[in-house]
């Protein structure tokens, strides 16, 4: 039998998620069990939960963070960046913030990164194998994915997003699925890129949207959903049945199109 996996959590609020991954784990459904659980505000209710199960805890506030660095100067704002941070790599890198607004990309990139690193801090004593998003409401910069997967062919950052990518990313997944009118509603487990809700799929679920459903009533149907597909998902990433795959898919117009995409691997 293959060595228990230890899993990171990261929430920005009631973290049912992670309660469904953490039952997940002590029904023996994932060969796994979460070591830690960090928050994006001191305000997360799921941090009670996770103490509660002596799991430890810890809290960067990022909006503390970005509400001081406004305040500062430019040279007090340049001393609490860290050391390795390096600006002109991860505005290359990402894809969430237009470059064109140059200013706000660099704040934006600036006051993450702080953060981040505070993240990495508190993450240092408990070494994982996989890092999941259980509705935390922040997006990840290069910075702190590349200190997390260090071996790009095995992502080690797992995120779960209330909607059917790539159909409506960001922050309102069923909402905005609710306003456009679709016939059915969703959740997709995916590995963390460096986009937005744009990294490779790992695993979707779906259910109809009838006349009579609101948007609150898709909703508590898809958390019901995501909390049977998250841990499915880790489970197959426990039993090392993911595995990443380069694509290459040329149109009728003799473009080429370059995509990496998640492969179930079956037992061996």
């Amino acid at each position: 039998m293959k060595k228990p996996i230890r899993i990171g959590a990261l929430i920005s609020g009631t973290g049912s998620n992670m309660d469904a991954i953490i039952n997940a784990c002590n029904t023996g459904r994932i060969n796994g069990r979460v070591i830690f659980a960090g928050a994006d505000n001191p305000g997360a209710k799921g941090l009670e939960k996770a103490g509660k199960a002596d799991i430890p805890t810890f809290v960067v506030d990022y909006a503390d963070i970005i509400r001081r660095f406004g305040a500062n100067t430019g040279k007090e704002n340049q001393e609490k960046l860290p050391p390795d941070f390096d600006l002109e790599d991860i505005s290359r890198k990402q894809s969430i913030v237009s470059p064109s607004g140059t200013n706000r990309l660099h704040t934006f990139l600036k006051t993450r990164s702080i953060a981040e690193a505070a993240l990495l801090k508190h993450m240092t004593p408990y070494p994982f194998d996989l890092l999941v998003l259980a509705g935390f409401m922040r997006n990840l910069t290069p910075y702190f994915i590349d200190r997390v997967n260090t071996d790009p062919a095995r992502p080690k950052i797992m995120n779960i997003h209330p909607a059917l990518l790539p159909a409506f990313p960001g922050t309102d997944g069923y909402g905005d699925t609710f306003r456009y009118g679709c016939k059915v509603a969703g959740c997709t487990v995916h590995f963390i890129d460096y986009g937005e809700d744009s990294g490779p799929i790992i695993g979707q679920r779906c259910f109809p949207i009838g006349d009579d459903d609101t948007i609150e009533s898709i909703k508590k149907k898809g958390l019901e959903t995501e909390w049977a597909l998250y841990p499915e998902c880790i489970r197959l990433f426990a039993e090392d049945r993911l595995k990443t795959v380069k694509m290459t898919h040329t149109r009728t117009n003799g473009e080429r199109f370059h995509r990496t995409i998640v492969k179930v691997a079956s037992f061996s």
